[in-house]
């Protein structure tokens, strides 16, 4: 008979080799009761299952060797026992917690999602931002003319600054839409790697002035005066002798840009500016100029023939959305953005279901699902963990709820 640690050694052998199916079928059994009930198994019930297949194991190993249960004393089998129990619950406990934490809901996008490196995001203002840059050469769309060299060169030395905390493909529309707005693009597209360097295809501005043109007007170019400060999409009113025309401005060009670009002759002359040839300003500096405006079509033909005696910029009014944000803080209410975490009480279910008013107190005005915001969200509205909220109310109920979801 063999002495008590060499059984000891025997009985650790025969545990690790029989439990290793039984913890394999906990782990198995604990991640699935998990995730689809979200109930533990009890332990009790675990110890039964493993002694029982491990039970099976030792029938086998008997069957393939009769001197097996010949030669294994009560210490041999002990320990066996033992290792194998605490195999087979550390699996399930294992199995248990991933259950917990595996997301219930998984997509192509989520899989697919790229992320930004963590050196390129800087934190302003408690908020991470990131520069984009273009990187590398500007390539041509295919279906487009060329893009031209000057364009091409400005778009190479553009940058912008974009908030940090969406996906890559949402930020890669960002700044497409940038792009397209401040060079007037055609078309363009954008793809970020995780350095927020960006490499661009773009198609040069077809017809720029008449896509600006709203359906029903005409663009009219008069001589004015231009405000300092002035610049496209402005609403102006152009006051003449007769009468006062109200339009959107289409593109303006000032005199003193127009000396500037101007070239000097040998002889010392500037010849007159070439107005082809002269940028058209974004923002206007100052002093005369000529501006397009977007008029009713009855009333071109009348500006034409009229003189341009005062151009005044007509004011939009106050933003709603600082109104708004001004009455809630009267009231006394505050607007928080809340993440929801792991587990918390929200997740999985509905913003209806939840009933977030009768229950904290606090009201949501957005949310931000799967990666995509939703302003004014109805009850129907699900909420999974990782989810941003927008929530108004007094500010013990935001911080209250912020303690409960966040």
């Amino acid at each position: 008979m063999a002495s008590f640690p060499v059984e000891v050694l025997f009985g650790l052998y025969l545990g690790i080799l029989t439990g290793i199916v039984p913890a394999l079928v906990s782990w198995a059994f604990g991640f699935v009761f998990k995730y689809v009930t979200g109930v533990t198994v009890p332990a009790f019930g675990v110890v039964v299952l493993s002694v029982a297949i491990a039970g099976v194991n030792g029938g086998l190993l008997a069957l393939n060797d009769p001197t097996f249960t010949q030669s294994a004393n009560q210490v041999r089998l002990s320990v066996a026992v033992i290792v194998v129990l605490m195999l087979s619950l550390y699996a399930h406990n294992a199995g248990d917690k991933m259950g917990a934490e595996f997301p219930r809901k998984l997509s192509l996008r989520r899989l697919t999602d790229r992320t930004l490196s963590t050196d390129v995001i800087e934190l302003v203002g408690g908020r991470g931002q990131v520069a984009v840059r273009v990187s590398g050469d500007v390539g041509d769309m295919e279906g487009y003319p060329a893009v031209p060299a000057d364009l091409r060169r400005e778009i190479r030395e553009w940058t912008a600054t974009f908030p940090a905390d969406v996906p890559v493909v949402e930020l890669e529309g960002r700044v497409a839409d940038r792009l397209r707005t401040e060079f007037d693009l055609a078309d363009v597209a954008v793809t970020l790697d995780e350095r927020a360097r960006a490499t661009v295809n773009a198609a040069p501005p077809l017809g720029g002035l008449s896509k600006r043109v709203p359906a029903g007007k005409r663009g009219v170019s008069v001589r004015a005066l231009l405000p300092t400060g002035t610049a496209r999409g402005d609403e102006i009113a152009l006051a003449t002798p007769d009468r006062t025309y109200r339009g959107e401005v289409l593109s303006l060009r000032s005199d003193r840009a127009a000396e500037r670009t101007a070239d000097v002759t040998d002889g010392g002359t500037e010849p007159a500016p070439d107005p082809a040839a002269t940028p058209s300003l974004p923002v206007a500096d100052g002093g005369d100029g000529r501006v397009t405006v977007a008029v009713d079509t009855g009333q071109a033909s009348s500006l034409l023939g009229s003189t341009v005696e005062r151009l005044s910029i007509q004011s939009r009014g106050t933003r709603r959305e600082y109104e708004l944000l001004s009455l809630l803080r009267r009231a006394g209410n505050r607007i928080r953005k809340v993440t929801l975490r792991e587990g918390a009480p929200l997740a999985g279910t509905t913003i209806g279901d939840a009933a977030l008013r009768d229950a904290y107190g606090v009201t949501v005005l957005a949310v931000r699902h799967a990666g995509r915001w939703q302003f004014a969200p109805r009850g129907s509205q699900a909420l999974d963990a990782g989810d941003d909220l927008f929530v108004v109310g007094s500010y013990d109920a935001v911080t209250a709820f912020r303690e409960a979801v966040a």
